[in-house]
């Protein structure tokens, strides 16, 4: 009886699931500072809060139109 070796397929992988995988090591953020922000950052930052803002000022007039306590304009 003879015995062939075995080649391994080029092209196969072996898929590890999240949960069974080998936990990785977080890292430690005790040490470090404040991160600088660039004009750019604090510029987008401030647009994304007045978005935000109106967006919920959005939201509470459309409630309280639903709810009929927003007189309406002829």
């Amino acid at each position: 009886m003879s015995t062939f070796p075995i080649q391994p397929i080029p092209n196969e992988f072996h898929v590890v699931h999240p949960l069974d995988d080998v936990a990785e090591k977080k890292c430690d953020a005790q040490g470090l500072g404040p991160i600088r922000m660039t004009p750019a950052v604090k510029l987008s930052l401030r647009i994304l809060r007045g978005y935000l803002v109106l967006m919920t000022l959005m939201l509470a007039y459309h409630v309280l139109d639903l709810a009929h306590l927003v007189p309406k304009l002829r």
